[in-house]
């Protein structure tokens, strides 16, 4: 199975495949290859003529594959893109009709958040036919290294603390991820070093309120900072959420308590073990000497509390500053 730069190189140097189906729970690496090949398959003045764009819940697989058996006309090929594939009902009938396509067509299916069953025939006669593409979601601590790869591809390079607060701050939504660089980058000159202050300057995240730099506020017992910086949040609690902090705080104690785990405590190991850039891992083995295993249980028992309170449960109206204080108070006592 080609992976997805695989299928955006073959696609940039005009090497098509007859039939691509794009499936799986990310929907950026489907959007991204339907995308290049919607605008790249034909010239502008072909696509009038020799490009549709159909959508699942307006067709039915008889219609699909009327289209996919149509010529170009004064062209070299014909591009059929169905988009929501996953609305077509009873899809998998289209297997009788792959071997009916010409040559001169290129189909695919961008078929988000479902996969078919790789046991069943229609699958295998895709994939052998064509490119069958599994889209995975990434998990958060694979964000930081997807945003350095993006970056480093459009020219530009960033520090681990500007790389580490935008993961922080934005998530795993791939596409929104992209869109924020997007606008970091009109902003700054080509190959810059991308630091915590342009970060700042750019997107809107404070490079000393956020949640980055609590992490490194607790691990050093700092409670004045910490303090501080859950002020800071409760007055700003949209752009800041608790239920959000509460799940990245959740993250950084099972990886404290991960690291009193490892034997190997070397640099390279405990990045590799913590899924983190070894950047970082000086600020881990810090935390670990001033948070014994049995705190960082005790302190996601307390993230769990803190996550049900965030959401109404049993406290009726939610006051997320006075929670926020709540719960600084209480992982660091």
């Amino acid at each position: 199975m080609k992976t997805y730069d695989q299928i955006l190189a073959e696609i940039h140097k005009k090497q098509f495949a007859p039939v691509y189906f794009l499936t799986g729970e990310e929907p950026y690496f489907i959007d991204m290859i339907a995308d290049t090949i919607e605008n790249g398959a034909l010239d502008e003045a072909d696509r009038a003529f020799n490009q549709i764009v159909l959508y699942g819940r307006d067709v039915d697989v008889e219609t699909i594959a009327n289209h996919a058996r149509s010529f170009p006309m004064m062209g070299e090929r014909m591009v059929v893109i169905v988009k929501e594939a996953q609305d077509v009902k009873n899809l998998e009938e289209f297997e009788k009709y792959l071997d009916t396509i010409p040559e001169t067509t290129l189909l695919v299916f961008v078929y988000k958040y479902k996969k078919l069953d790789k046991r069943k025939t229609f699958a295998k006669k895709l994939d052998k036919k064509g490119v069958y593409f599994e889209s995975k979601k990434l998990y958060d601590n694979n964000i930081p290294s997807w945003i350095q790869g993006y970056l480093k591809g459009e020219g530009y390079s960033i520090t681990p603390k500007a790389m580490q607060m935008l993961a922080d701050y934005l998530g795993t939504d791939l596409h929104k991820i992209a869109n924020e660089l997007k606008k970091l980058m009109i902003s700054l000159p080509k190959n810059k070093a991308i630091d915590d202050a342009d970060v700042e300057r750019n997107i809107g995240i404070s490079k000393d309120f956020n949640v980055f730099e609590l992490q490194n506020a607790l691990g050093c017992r700092d409670v004045l900072k910490a303090n501080r910086i859950v002020n800071y949040f409760g007055d700003n609690t949209k752009e800041n959420p608790l239920l959000v902090t509460a799940i990245n705080l959740y993250s950084y104690y099972a990886k404290i308590l991960k690291l009193h785990c490892t034997q190997d405590k070397s640099q390279g190991n405990l990045a590799s073990v913590l899924g983190v850039n070894p950047f970082f891992v000086k600020d881990y083995l810090t935390a670990a000497r001033n948070i014994p295993p049995q705190a960082c249980i005790r302190n996601i028992s307390i993230l769990r509390e803190f996550d049900m309170k965030s959401k109404g449960y049993e406290i009726g109206e939610v006051n997320e500053k006075d929670l926020y204080r709540e719960m600084i108070f209480k992982l660091m006592h």
